[in-house]
């Protein structure tokens, strides 16, 4: 499946090895809130300094627009990943990313060593892919490996632009374990494979269904996106999420999903409040008879049943979005359903990133899957066909 050159076939001994990785954690009051990210990025690091390379790491946090935001520094990160190597983590701290302390920082250098750069998107040219930063950022090295999947769908500076300016290019573990895992789930999987979609828009999943109809066996819809196509079986949703404008479409995928056979499921009874908040109350009523001022929340009783049995017997199974508003405790079940019936069984059990992933761990599910996705934009995108930017500009084997 995987015909990019990985870290596996680098020989860095001596050489200044550029890794972009992805370090776009949740801070506050300039404290990690969750580490995933970066514990996902240490067996390529701790793989490239024992193989003698010089290792400098960069990342972009949060939406900075170009400019140097002090909050979104990656100040944290270095001292936190020092820690975990149990080494010296360089900081260059430079608001232009590229200058005169990560010059000196580079220059310092012994194999082995490690650098971590200032925030790749303090400067606008970043997300524009602009040829002169792209060609800075790789000045301070002689390869580049990518190793950071959540934005490989984003053909930006410092995850495709760089590739054209240094002698060789990789993907890392990380990214190697993404593109294998999602890609034979979607491209060759063993079956039954089931995929599950929630989340609140249809319109941010039209291309996803649309392909995941050609692959799978059966098809399930909950979350904020379903009640679009209660509407579209007629049903009436009250004050629910609803794309009028998608309706229509949604029509024609059920209709898909009958030519080719392909079990369509989505809930048959709903769990609805007059207020979007915990506190409040709550009662359960079919699909598609939700009262006016009325709105759902969660899939009911039934439908946790109903799309439980779908997963147990499947043998690939590939979940992106929550079933209802998990953030509150009371709306919490049918995604905790889900999470529950895929944790127990036999199965390639694959989580594509985002909020999902976010509900597994919160859940205490984590370690029962197969794979968590550290990319939510980028593993749908894989599930809708497409190939990604940052994959694509590595070097092949």
């Amino acid at each position: 499946m995987l015909n990019k050159k990985t870290v596996d076939d680098l020989q860095v001994k001596g050489k200044r090895v550029l890794v972009r990785c992805d370090f776009n954690v949740p801070l506050q009051d300039g404290a990690i809130t969750d580490e995933n990210r970066i514990t996902a990025a240490l067996p390529t690091i701790k793989k490239l300094i024992a193989d003698g390379g010089k290792v400098i790491l960069c990342s972009h946090m949060g939406k900075p627009k170009g400019e140097a935001k002090p909050e979104l520094s990656l100040a944290p990160v270095a001292k936190r990943l020092s820690e975990l190597l149990e080494k010296e983590v360089v900081f260059a701290k430079d608001d232009n990313v590229v200058g005169e302390n990560a010059k000196a920082a580079v220059a310092a250098m012994k194999d082995g060593d490690v650098v971590l750069l200032e925030n790749t998107r303090y400067r606008k040219e970043e997300t524009k892919n602009e040829e002169n930063y792209s060609k800075e950022l790789a000045s301070l090295a002689d390869v580049f490996v990518n190793d950071a999947f959540g934005t490989s769908h984003r053909a930006h500076c410092s995850t495709v632009g760089v590739t054209e300016f240094v002698s060789e290019s990789a993907v890392g573990y990380l990214m190697e374990k993404e593109i294998e895992f999602l890609g034979n789930a979607v491209n060759n999987p063993e079956r039954p494979f089931v995929a599950i979609l929630g989340g609140s828009k249809v319109s941010d999943k039209i291309n996803v269904i649309n392909n995941l109809l050609e692959k799978v066996d059966t098809l399930i819809i909950g979350g904020g996106m379903a009640y679009t196509f209660a509407v579209a079986k007629g049903g009436k949703v009250g004050n629910s999420l609803l794309e009028e404008d998608k309706v229509p479409y949604a029509m024609e995928m059920m209709k898909k999903a009958e030519e080719k056979g392909v079990k369509f499921l989505t809930p048959v009874d709903t769990v609805i409040t007059k207020e979007f908040k915990n506190d409040t109350e709550f009662k359960t009523v079919p699909t598609g008879e939700i009262p006016d001022e009325w709105g759902g929340l969660d899939i009911g009783e039934e439908t946790r049943k109903l799309f439980a049995d779908a997963i147990m017997g499947a043998k690939t199974v590939v979940w992106n979005g929550p079933m209802g508003v998990f953030e509150f405790e009371n709306f919490a079940k049918g995604t905790k359903a889900v999470a529950e019936a895929m944790a127990q069984i036999d199965a390639t059990t694959i989580i594509g990133g985002g909020d999902s992933a976010a509900a597994v761990n919160q859940l205490g599910y984590g370690d029962k899957m197969t794979h968590i996705s550290t990319g939510g934009g980028a593993s749908l995108e894989f599930l809708e066909g497409k190939e990604l930017p940052g994959v694509v500009a590595v070097d092949d084997k």
